[in-house]
């Protein structure tokens, strides 16, 4: 069975002047001649992403959108008129949001954060900016040190508020925080705190960039040993050096840099110096 919204992979079954014809059990799906693959020939399979044309027919293509059904993505608006509005998500046709599935006015070429869903009665995708239903904390897919995935949702008096792995809510602290980051930014996280369920029957989720403890800092070391190489094995940054300053260099907080050269000092891979760091043969 396949499934539109989603990458599938099918079988070319029959070449025609507009493309191939992918099985699908029945007549075939369309994949247009100019996404075809150089070289494809019958019998070959191929990994496409399926979902309707202006027609309502059910097509293919290897072009990646920004997200698939199910996905929280941000989306910036092609084109508006009263019905609703176009996004780009990466395809040649656009993505439709109905007027009532938007929190306010969408503007073009405004960016907005939508989930990705798909019309059960006709099997069309769609868009909805309405995101607080498909979020909930009363029942957990992760716990402690996991690491997930985190979507910066919205700005609160502590932190940011994020979305981890498409189902749940947790706060970034502003402590934990160390480079600029804005609404829709995706990166890699741990879960670092779960709290007890709240009057609302809902946990509490803190998280933070990066990996959890240990393992954060042997990644973070390797960085700083491959920076060292790439730049004559000196780098003029220490303890004295400003949380800014090394950020902006290494692309993470004083507290792991600390923590990574201390465990090179300590392997005997560095040494300190008045003025940064030095790599010992």
């Amino acid at each position: 069975m396949v499934k539109p919204g989603e990458y599938n992979v099918l079988k070319v079954i029959k070449e025609k002047p507009i493309g191939v014809f992918l099985d699908d059990g029945d007549i075939g799906i369309l994949l247009p001649k100019r996404f075809v693959p150089q070289g494809t020939k019958i019998g070959d399979e191929l990994k496409v992403f399926l979902y309707h044309d202006g027609e309502d027919r059910i097509i293919a293509t290897t072009q990646k959108p920004f997200g698939v059904l199910g996905d929280i993505v941000k989306l910036k608006v092609v084109s508006t008129n009263e019905q609703g509005a176009f996004l780009d998500w990466g395809l040649m046709k656009d993505l439709f949001i109905p007027r009532s599935r938007q929190v306010s006015f969408m503007r073009p070429n405004g960016e907005y954060l939508v989930k990705i869903m798909m019309d059960e009665q006709t099997g069309r995708l769609y868009a909805t900016e309405k995101l607080e239903p498909f979020l909930s904390n009363k029942e957990l897919s992760v716990k402690e040190l996991e690491l997930v995935d985190l979507l910066v949702y919205r700005k609160s008096d502590l932190g940011y508020v994020v979305i981890i792995n498409n189902k749940h809510t947790g706060l970034l602290h502003f402590n934990e925080v160390y480079r600029p980051i804005k609404i829709g930014d995706r990166f890699a996280g741990f879960i670092k705190k779960i709290y007890s369920v709240n009057e609302s029957g809902e946990y509490m989720i803190d998280v933070a960039a990066g990996r959890p403890g240990y393992n954060r800092v042997e990644d973070e070391s390797a960085k700083v040993l491959r920076l060292l190489k790439e730049n004559d094995g000196y780098l003029p940054y220490n303890d004295k050096s400003s949380p800014e300053e090394i950020y902006s260099f290494f692309s993470m907080s004083k507290k792991t840099f600390k923590m990574a050269t201390g465990k090179l000092y300590r392997e005997r891979k560095i040494e300190f110096t008045q003025t940064g760091i030095k790599l010992l043969e």
